[in-house]
């Protein structure tokens, strides 16, 4: 499907957005892990999210869904049967590499498989530490799915993470929940901690890294969340606002995790006008409201550090890059070309549609020059992240443009083009 997107001269309004994907996915799997029932609010409604469930679902675990709320009936310990056919992940890097953790603790094989593009994602980075930990499971020969897992006396650990991933440190801890003696995960480059803020774990900070403490005293009861709102989701907008003359607008109930907010600070940074108010937390997650206005931006240097905070945000950051004063540029960021495409090829091919000055490196990019007026079609590449960010491109671009394949962005916000529609309905 291509979608066409016009010029806008101004937004303003409310959003509401879904709840956000990487809390929503492991709610959902913890609910689905503890004995009882759990209530789950604001669930995110993306595919990906969809893939988690269906997976649970025929591992046993049943979900009533309402209109405002999930309710989930937990198996509890070690509770799962064996499903009567392969795991089906789609596209969901998260469904199948936390899921993979949880049945390396179960009692029976299973088998995990995904789409194309999740097809060639990388599968050694949790398969070879879950190994470490007494797992029987293993990938296809090229590192990749399926990924398949048989019963194992698994053993704690004391392990230091070697990749920077929150989904390969949330695996190892969903396995280590399983056993009675504690295991240590050492994580030195931060990354998403909605995992260990979920199930309450004991979190030490060092000289060396952080500390995660986990045995099975940290295995999940059943619970009851309201999920925030997607920040990966939000900094679209956010993005979209701070360069659109004349306009503001108030996004409500967002997560505001120390580990995700780097797009925040960034922007801010760079002179976006970015205000929060209302900020409170819910089951350990901060969240509050996020208030942005028209700015004159400048590019700044983005330290290797943050990198991993904003992994999913330099796509729509490198927009805001380019009608920023200065070059964008973005190093230490390999792992963009394993994600749902290859986001650094993608983005520079499509920077180049746009007549911009593109110098691509192993772990990066820079980008100079102004943006044609010409009407482009961009690739979005099957990725959702590609496909929204150059969707808000477009309405940058003095006489629009185009996005390919733009069905995609059901991945993450199915409500994309319906949510800047109501922006634009001032």
């Amino acid at each position: 499907m291509i979608q066409k997107f016009e010029n806008i001269d101004r937004i303003k309004g409310e959003l509401f957005l879904r709840g956000d994907k990487s809390v929503s996915h492991r709610a959902i799997m913890f609910a689905a892990i503890a004995d009882g029932v759990s209530v789950i609010r604001n669930c995110s409604g993306s595919e990906d999210v969809h893939s988690t469930i269906n997976c649970l679902e025929k591992l046993g675990c049943k979900f009533e869904m309402n209109d405002d709320h999930i309710k989930v009936m937990g198996k509890g310990f070690k509770g799962f049967s064996k499903p009567n056919s392969e795991l089906y992940a789609g596209n969901s890097g998260t469904t199948a590499r936390l899921i993979s953790g949880i049945l390396s603790a179960q009692n029976f094989e299973s088998v995990i498989t995904g789409d194309e593009s999740l097809s060639q994602r990388p599968m050694k980075r949790i398969v070879e530490p879950l190994m470490l930990m007494g797992a029987n499971i293993c990938a296809h020969e090229s590192g990749t799915l399926p990924i398949v897992i048989k019963p194992s006396a698994i053993k704690p650990i004391n392990y230091k993470l070697q990749v920077a991933s929150a989904q390969v440190k949330s695996a190892m801890i969903l396995c280590a929940i399983h056993l009675d003696e504690e295991s240590v995960f050492i994580e030195q480059t931060p990354t998403r901690n909605h995992t260990e803020k979920l199930l309450n774990l004991k979190t030490e900070i060092t000289s060396g890294g952080a500390r995660i403490y986990v045995s099975k005293n940290n295995y999940p009861l059943p619970f009851e969340i309201t999920i925030p709102s997607d920040i990966s989701s939000a900094a679209f907008f956010i993005v979209m606002c701070l360069l659109t003359k004349n306009s503001t607008i108030l996004i409500r109930n967002v997560s505001l995790n120390e580990t995700r907010t780097g797009v925040i600070n960034i922007l801010q940074q760079m002179g976006g006008k970015i205000e929060i108010d209302n900020e409170r937390e819910e089951k350990g997650e901060k969240v509050g409201d996020i208030r942005v206005y028209s700015s004159k931006l400048k590019n700044v240097s983005i330290p290797k550090s943050i990198i991993p905070n904003i992994i999913d945000e330099i796509p729509i950051l490198s927009v805001a890059g380019i009608f920023a004063e200065g070059n964008f540029r973005i190093d230490n960021s390999k792992e963009l070309r394993v994600k749902e495409s290859d986001r650094i090829k993608s983005l520079c091919n499509n920077f180049k549609k746009a007549g911009l000055t593109v110098n691509e490196f192993e772990d990066g990019f820079e980008l100079s020059g102004n943006v044609s007026n010409a009407e482009t079609l961009f690739e979005s590449y099957g990725d959702h992240r590609i496909a929204m960010a150059f969707g808000i491109l477009c309405m940058l671009m003095k006489n629009g443009g185009s996005v390919n394949d733009f069905e995609c962005v059901g991945v993450s916000n199915p409500q994309f083009v319906e949510q800047i529609k109501n922006l634009t309905k001032y």
